[in-house]
């Protein structure tokens, strides 16, 4: 934590520095410190705020709201003067979440990164309008008041140590807008969702403060028993991917359980307190491998989400702030088995929310899929369609209701102009009696129906589709060109049958 001493000069948080976007159409907040009681004025062409600063050295503006433009000077005056340079005013965006989001458009950047085409795509980066602040990976248990960060103009010089899906997401936006777009990244590989929940939250939820005090037991260990095994120490969170220990391995020291991005808090003390309430448009969200606790976990996670998007609405207060996410790919792994992109799905219950599928864009043994072009189009889209009122089409097909028609069944989507098959014969439908065993089913396009059968079920009740962590040429699509999500017509336990896939319990 930061304390007044020594805050003798006006310094404007790491945020606020040269080549920054800043969101146009609303009140923008600008923070920072200096000496307790000094006033601080802060200018951007011909807009002006003006406070002084509390006794504890920090201090707040409000611009009103700024018009699309620049590039601009913004001052910040007090004792004395800071000049930030080349600032825009336009589209700006929080992109979070797991090592996906992380993922670069270069492999030099990150090994398992790089883009397919990242040679073409760096070359042809010139993009001076588009710009991404990367706030440096940081776990703590206390909530921080700054971050290490800078912003980057984009150009092939840049370009490469962006995040592929932020770049993608900004180069499409700003093509179509015609106005900046920034980007401001905070997200963290293998991280679970709860630890980009506030303290507070986690501890007043009854179904989310187990999660609190294990971690805080587990703490209290690691500062009594310096040097300790971690054996000893109370259990760390398993999540579904999870290795098991090799036979015979030496008993490991234990780490400080601050810095594992599993725990509850530990990423929104270090990377989202920091960044808050700088004004965004909205969120990118691509996280959802890394979920503790096994099938308990997985049942837990919807409303693990649906907390974390209600509190960060609450935080940014800008009422209810687009909330745009991933769904995970194929992968032959458990951590993305079908019961996981189920639970994704339900937060599609909260307004201005939306999911971006790619199921049919993954890699059967990459959890970092190279192929990022088609998911940066279909976050655009919801963005367009959403966000900024484009009359245009933004999901895949979406289930919406089952009839039984003898012995077959009839599936009703939502966003179904143009029910297509790509590549043949619909794949990956099956079908089951009430003795609730699916097997390989037949399924044909009638208008915007679809008709499910098989010879080996005469009464069907139930019908699944891509119901498999790597569904390999699943292809129902939409005349838009957007895939269909994985979907299931019953409440039966989807995760009984792949609870062995779980090694955490």
């Amino acid at each position: 934590m930061m304390s007044a001493v020594g805050f003798a000069e006006v310094k404007p948080a790491s945020l606020f520095s040269d080549h920054a976007v800043l969101q146009s159409g609303m009140s923008v907040p600008v923070w920072g410190t200096a000496d307790p009681g000094e006033k601080v004025t802060v200018t951007l062409h011909g807009v002006s705020a003006s406070t002084t600063t509390g006794a504890d050295g920090r201090w707040m503006v409000r611009l009103k709201k700024l018009k699309a433009g620049g590039p601009f000077e913004m001052t910040i005056a007090g004792k004395n003067t800071v000049t930030v340079k080349d600032v825009l005013v336009g589209e700006v965006w929080l992109g979070s979440g797991q090592s996906n989001m992380v993922f670069t458009v270069s492999k030099k950047s990150n090994p398992w990164a790089g883009m397919l085409d990242e040679e073409g795509e760096i070359a042809a980066a010139n993009y001076p309008q588009i710009r991404m602040f990367t706030g440096k990976a940081t776990k703590a248990y206390e909530p921080q008041t700054d971050i290490v960060g800078e912003w980057k103009v984009c150009s092939p010089e840049t370009a490469g140590d962006f995040s592929a899906v932020g770049y993608l997401f900004a180069r499409d936006l700003q093509r179509e807008l015609k106005v900046p777009v920034g980007i401001v990244l905070e997200a963290y590989g293998a991280s679970t969702a709860e630890s980009w929940l506030p303290r507070p939250t986690v501890a007043g939820d009854p179904m989310l403060k187990p999660l609190l005090d294990k971690f805080d037991a587990r703490v209290s260990y690691y500062r009594e028993h310096p040097g300790g095994l971690d054996a000893d120490a109370p259990a760390g969170p398993q999540t579904l991917n999870a290795r098991p220990a090799k036979a015979g391995a030496k008993p490991a020291k234990m780490r400080d359980p601050v810095q594992d991005q599993h725990q509850p808090t530990v990423l929104f003390n270090g990377m989202i307190q920091p960044v808050l309430p700088y004004a965004i448009r909205g969120v990118l969200w691509y996280q959802g491998e890394s979920i503790v606790g096994g099938k308990a976990g997985v049942e837990l996670y919807p409303h693990t989400m649906e907390t974390l998007v209600k509190e960060w609405r609450q935080l940014w207060g800008e009422g209810e702030l687009p909330f745009y996410y991933v769904q995970l790919a194929a992968l032959q792994n458990a951590s993305n088995n079908p019961a996981v992109r189920e639970a994704q799905a339900q937060l599609l219950k909260l307004p201005k929310t939306a999911m971006a599928v790619t199921i049919d864009i993954g890699d059967p043994k990459l959890v970092h899929p190279k192929n990022k072009e088609p998911l940066g189009e279909r976050l655009t889209a919801i963005a367009l369609a959403k966000t900024y009122g484009r009359k245009m089409e933004y999901s895949g097909p979406v289930y919406e209701s089952m009839k039984v028609k003898g012995n077959a069944i009839e599936l009703k989507f939502a966003h179904d102009k143009g029910l297509t098959a790509k590549n043949g014969p619909l794949k990956w439908f099956q079908i089951a009696g009430a003795d609730q065993k699916f097997v390989d089913a037949e399924a044909k396009i009638e208008g915007n129906k679809i008709i499910v059968t098989s010879a080996q079920v005469s009464a069907p009740v139930a019908v699944r589709y891509a119901w498999a962590d790597y569904p390999e040429g699943c292809n129902l699509y939409n005349g838009a060109g957007f895939p269909a999500a994985p979907f299931r017509t019953d409440k039966w336990d989807a995760l009984t049958p792949i609870a062995a896939e779980f090694t955490g319990k």
